[in-house]
């Protein structure tokens, strides 16, 4: 592998279990941009996406403990800003770690737009929970009065649930492909979050009410400008069957079909390994050709195939 498309969990960049304050999130993007100049140092062209859940969430209550004093900007633009903030920290903290090693490559973050199909059917069954959680019931109504759809959630209490719809494609994507086809070894930081949600209404580009899976649209962005190996970066070493069950299996190899089976047997959830699994079995029926599911700690020797788990078309 030379060429890799690396998806970055929103949560890897700033765990749940962590402070969520700015130089608590620098440490730990700085500590993942090691892990990042690991593969570039071993001879890697890398594009990276990221996740943005807990920074878009922050983002969103923001909006809603200063609406009377701010108007509140709405989704797409919030995910525009987590984009943008977390891209520029990835970015700067990717060329200290290349000067501190005299690596000589440029880095550069593109805010991307992802065109989804404004007849989705998420649009009509959103389920993506964002933002705090509600228990006042004054809050509740003031709420759903707004239109939002809220579920109730046994972790905290009642949050919005927004669509989720599948990413089509890149709009940047002509620009990305020059930008990583010239063979200077740029690292290009971009989809991040999934991208910013748009849809196409009378020839015009319109940002939607949305957020987008980030491994779905990180399989679509590998496939937009070529490359052909998918690395997506979780919070578990390897994929398993069985999770978190005394007879929980770790597995190093799988094929696509395999995968497809296993999903389909409910092994994979919506809301944890589902997507990724879905993300790299669509990458590979799509022209892709090995894909590698691991943690952070495990990324080099998981790209050099002896850790994580390596999925392929047979």
């Amino acid at each position: 592998m030379k060429k890799l498309v690396v998806a970055i969990g929103g949560n890897a960049l700033a765990p749940a279990s962590e402070s969520a304050d700015a130089a608590a999130q620098r440490r730990r993007i700085e500590a993942t941009c090691a892990r990042l100049a690991d593969l570039v140092q071993a001879g890697h062209d890398v594009v990276l996406t990221h996740g943005n859940g807990p920074q878009v969430g922050n983002i969103l209550l923001q909006n809603e403990e200063t609406r009377h004093l701010v108007p509140a900007m709405p989704l797409d633009v919030c995910g525009a800003e987590s984009q943008a903030q977390i891209g520029y920290v990835l970015a700067q903290s990717l060329r200290n770690e290349f000067a501190s090693r005299k690596i000589e490559r440029d880095v550069v973050c593109v805010v991307t737009q992802v065109l989804v199909d404004a007849k989705d059917p998420a649009f009509a069954n959103p389920t993506k929970p964002i933002g705090p959680y509600y228990t006042r019931e004054d809050e509740i109504i003031v709420k759903k009065a707004k239109g939002w759809k809220m579920v109730y959630d046994q972790r905290g209490g009642w949050r919005r649930v927004v669509p989720s719809p599948r990413p089509v494609d890149v709009v940047e994507k002509d620009v990305l492909r020059r930008l990583v086809g010239n063979g200077d070894g740029r690292v290009v930081i971009a989809a991040g979050g999934g991208g910013i949600p748009v849809v196409r209404r009378d020839g015009k580009l319109v940002g939607v009410e949305a957020v987008i899976d980030k491994d779905l649209a990180a399989a679509v962005l590998a496939r937009s400008i070529g490359w052909k190996h998918l690395v997506i970066a979780t919070d578990v070493p390897q994929v398993a069957l069985d999770f978190g069950k005394p007879n929980q299996r770790f597995l190093d190899r799988l094929t696509a079909s395999e995968a497809r089976k296993y999903l389909a047997q409910g092994e994979f959830p919506p809301g944890s390994m589902g997507p990724k699994i879905e993300a790299v079995v669509e990458f590979l029926e799509a022209g892709g050709e090995h894909a590698v599911i691991t943690d952070l700690e495990h990324l080099g020797p998981a790209v050099e195939g002896k850790a994580g788990t390596r999925i392929e078309k047979k």
